[in-house]
């Protein structure tokens, strides 16, 4: 069988800025300028397509044309890992690689409604991709593979709760999840490392490539327990949100006509986060508050 490469431009979105202070005016119109840059070079780039004769080694084919850092950009848009980015047929890919990733991001730079949250962790279910905010700046993104056609991960708002460097699965004893967080304690929902295939295939879990399960784990917070059976306060919010269409083309792939195909808007995210915040906020009072006793 062939394989064939698409190449795609970086995507880029321009972020909103509000005034208030004059140095932070400064830093928010240094920030800005350094972003249009960055939108007017993805603009530039041009797309060709890669064949893949049936006797050639996909592995050894990627190591002579691309670093290690171009392949590790390779599979978090391909939503693969290094051990199964050989195993898909189609792969898209930038013909210019940026050095920071953050360039790619499908994510808003900034987001209006979660200013006052402290850390926020946003999941879609049809690009199959995580943005993490921090007073609404985004300061990550990356790929997951989120819960399959039989076993979905359900939309709605979440909190961490408690962690794991290694744990073993409740409901696979040979699932070994390296970089736990779970999200939802009674139905045993987390993030961690685990096979990143291409597609939606976990059993509900949020898979991730294992150095971002690994920066993610430091990240977030664990709830606070008064006991063995009483949470004090919750950890940081987490929103699922999307459908996917597990029949349908792969969305990334759409990136080598529109590099803006993946694209989430600020006024759907802004819309999404106002749904939750009252309950976001009242949860990240309590906590500070919580906090505050000890």
């Amino acid at each position: 069988m062939k394989k064939r490469i698409y190449l795609l431009p970086a995507l880029i979105l321009l972020p909103f800025f509000g005034c208030k202070d004059n140095n932070h005016e400064r830093q928010e119109t240094s920030l800005k300028k350094k972003l249009e840059r960055k939108y007017e070079k993805a603009q530039d780039f041009t797309f060709s397509n890669w064949v893949l004769k049936d006797n050639d080694s996909v592995r050894t084919i990627f190591k002579k044309n691309f670093s290690s850092k171009q392949l590790q950009t390779i599979v978090a848009l391909n939503r693969v890992d290094k051990n199964t980015f050989h195993t898909v047929d189609t792969l898209v890919i930038p013909d210019k690689f940026d050095d920071d990733f953050m360039a790619y991001s499908p994510f808003p730079y900034t987001l209006k409604q979660a200013e006052s949250i402290n850390k926020l962790a946003v999941f879609s279910y049809a690009i199959q991709a995580y943005g993490l905010y921090e007073n609404g700046e985004l300061v990550k993104w990356g790929p997951s593979s989120m819960g399959s056609e039989k076993h979905p991960t359900p939309e709605g708002l979440y909190f961490t709760n408690w962690k794991g460097e290694e744990v073993v699965s409740t409901f696979d004893d040979e699932w070994v999840l390296k970089w736990n967080f779970n999200i939802q304690n009674e139905e045993g929902i987390g993030w961690h490392q685990y096979s990143m295939p291409g597609y939606p295939a976990s059993h509900s879990c949020l898979r991730l490539l294992e150095e971002d399960a690994k920066w993610m784990y430091d990240w977030a917070d664990e709830w606070i327990l008064a006991d063995k059976q009483t949470v004090s306060a919750k950890g940081t919010p987490v929103i699922v949100f999307g459908a996917n269409d597990f029949k349908g083309r792969k969305p990334w792939l759409n990136l080598a006509t529109n590099n803006h195909a993946n694209d989430l808007s600020n006024d759907l995210l802004n819309e999404l986060v106002g749904k939750y915040r009252a309950e976001i906020e009242k949860e990240q009072q309590n906590r500070q508050s919580v906090l505050a006793k000890k």
